[in-house]
């Protein structure tokens, strides 16, 4: 007589399903990580507080699932970018930092509720909820007034030690750019750069203004088909693809002259100019822009707010008040002058087709009343002709 095994049936076997698989792809450093991802891959990551930015672009690269050696959300300062990610059913799992270097690119790795196997190793892990971003965002709301009070002190303290290099001009650079007279695009990779810059279309076809891309900013310009004119920043998130793609370079440099996106220009053989200057790439771009008398410097996806900064790593804002209060009036954002130039309607085959079909029903409906009004006048003309 044969003994039922039992356990070896699905329906009573206690061993746990995989909840996710596949092949990673391992960056330290997020956005260089972004720049050639290709999609339906688990990403490993450090990136501690993920971002809105960072979010939308791994949704936009379609990633299977994120795995963060580092924290996702400290509860420092409130952020949408992990909630973006679950919404998108992309699950998010975090691990040790010490355990990032063991993760090889490439390899396939499967995810189960605790832990990650690769290869022969079980590697613990936890899943980052929905729950836990609604705590620490609660946590972040909480302390936010002695975060901005932080921030503000910050801010203007070195908007103090700053305001006699803003008023210096900056080092003459012999462009082939000529702005005098002209409007500037400025784009940067902000919160919403790529909608911010759609919805700029009908303003680029009709300005025709000098297009700058301040560092990925290039990427987005390239990949709404137009081609950048200058590329400004330290070259450390911008692709290749954008860096070889005929736009000047000016490589963003630390004031002393330091210019480490030097390096990466030379590897590719492309020849780009040196800009030393304080602040943030951004306000280099905008600077540079003003002092080469472009006329109206319109931003794509500026960096404005203490949200903003803070998720760039930075504990204040001092450049980027000195370089608006120097700049004035002349700058805008997009969003402010983006209701001028509303994009024509256009007629679609879908509109065509609904006016067609209205007119032939307007049409139908008024010959069955010429022809109910004929019959009706000969009923009335019999009627008195037998009277």
């Amino acid at each position: 007589m044969s003994i039922m095994n039992w356990s070896s049936l699905s329906l009573f076997s206690s061993k746990p399903l995989p909840l996710c698989k596949g092949k990673i792809s391992v960056g330290a450093i997020t956005k260089v990580l972004l720049r050639d991802l290709p999609p339906g891959r688990i990403v490993v990551i450090q990136h501690r507080d993920l971002d809105e930015v960072v979010a939308q672009e791994l949704i936009d690269h379609k990633v299977k699932a994120v795995i963060n050696c580092q924290i996702t959300m400290s509860g420092a300062y409130p952020t949408q970018g992990p909630l973006m990610l679950l919404q998108q059913n992309i699950p998010i799992w975090e691990a040790e930092a010490a355990i990032f270097q063991d993760f090889i690119p490439n390899s396939e790795i499967v995810i189960y509720e605790d832990r990650i196997i690769l290869e022969d190793r079980h590697i613990s892990c936890s899943a980052f909820t929905r729950e836990k971003w609604l705590n620490l965002q609660q946590l972040a709301n909480d302390q936010s007034t002695r975060l901005l009070e932080q921030f503000i002190e910050n801010t203007l303290t070195y908007a103090m030690r700053e305001k006699k290099t803003v008023m210096e001009p900056l080092p003459l650079l012999s462009l082939r750019t000529n702005f005098e007279g002209k409007h500037v695009l400025i784009v940067s990779r902000g919160k919403g750069y790529k909608k911010d810059l759609l919805a700029a279309k009908a303003f680029i076809a009709e300005v025709k203004p000098i297009l700058i891309g301040v560092d990925g900013g290039a990427d987005a310009l390239l990949e709404c088909g137009y081609q950048p004119h200058m590329i400004v920043g330290d070259m450390d998130s911008v692709t290749d693809r954008a860096l070889s793609c005929g736009a000047e370079l000016i490589v963003h440099a630390y004031p002393d002259g330091t210019a480490p996106g030097l390096t990466r220009t030379n590897a590719l053989g492309v020849f780009a100019h040196v800009l030393p200057c304080f602040g943030t790439s951004e306000d280099a771009a905008l600077l540079l822009a003003f002092e080469k008398r472009g006329e109206w410097l319109v931003t794509v996806g500026a960096h404005t707010h203490m949200i903003d900064f803070m998720e760039k790593g930075r504990e204040g804002m001092g450049s980027t008040l000195l370089v608006r209060m120097k700049i004035g009036a002349r700058l805008v954002d997009i969003k402010s002058i983006g209701v001028f130039y509303k994009k024509p309607y256009v007629w679609t085959k879908e509109a065509c087709s609904t006016v067609f079909l209205s007119l032939f029903f307007i049409g139908l409906g008024l010959f069955q009343l010429h022809w109910i009004l004929k019959r009706v006048t000969h009923v009335v003309w019999k009627l008195g002709g037998q009277g």
